[in-house]
């Protein structure tokens, strides 16, 4: 059988939908330091090719470039509610989040004292097939729903993650005022120690 090699699309037929730059989009939230990650992918016969970091370009968005540590969540039910996780002074750390398997509502809560946006937050939607990132910065709290399941999400850390500093928040707080996809009864599931987290103490969060 003779074998048939992917040609790479001429101008003219090129899937508008793919970048061919192949640089990542990097989209500003209303959350100071927080953005969207987006890449463009280079697509022929085979699929589609995509960058999803590159030491050069978070810098020039003033990202960190180091990630010693990475992270995956299996989540075997749509409904699975993990958080609302941070870390407390002088243990912080910011994070990349991006879904590989199904997809996750994806939930930030600005907690820095110093910030015009504190207790403000911001949900992305987070899929296999959107391959959309989420750039966190240290300060914040962190939770996500799967809307799928079998759920796969990936984390870059930027830090060694220390136990001893982590902390957590009711995550129906009604300082944030999360709007979760799910119904008013809560998550179909969520681990005890979530459930029984707290309402979000400052103190805890200052170490």
């Amino acid at each position: 059988m003779g074998v048939r090699l992917a040609q790479r699309p001429s101008a003219r037929k090129r899937n508008p939908s793919f970048g061919f730059r192949g640089r990542m989009i990097f989209r500003t939230t209303k959350l100071s330091g927080a953005c969207v990650i987006e890449v463009e992918p280079r697509g022929d016969e085979r699929g589609h090719f995509a960058r999803t970091f590159c030491e050069r370009e978070f810098e020039e968005h003033g990202l960190p470039i180091r990630f010693p540590q990475c992270n995956l969540s299996f989540n075997k039910r749509s409904g699975t509610l993990r958080g609302m996780h941070y870390q407390a002074a002088p243990l912080r750390e910011a994070k990349v989040v991006r879904c590989t398997r199904g997809a996750i509502y994806d939930v930030i809560v600005d907690l820095r004292a110093d910030s015009p946006t504190r207790f403000e937050w911001v949900g992305v939607e987070l899929t296999e097939d959107n391959a959309t990132a989420l750039y966190i910065p240290e300060g914040f709290a962190h939770g996500f729903v799967t809307l799928k399941d079998a759920t796969e999400v990936f984390y870059h850390m930027s830090d060694f993650h220390r136990p001893e500093g982590a902390r957590g928040a009711r995550w129906n707080d009604p300082r944030f005022d999360i709007r979760w996809p799910f119904p008013a009864g809560g998550p179909s599931v969520i681990a005890e120690r979530d459930a029984t987290y707290p309402d979000f103490d400052p103190e805890q969060f200052d170490g």
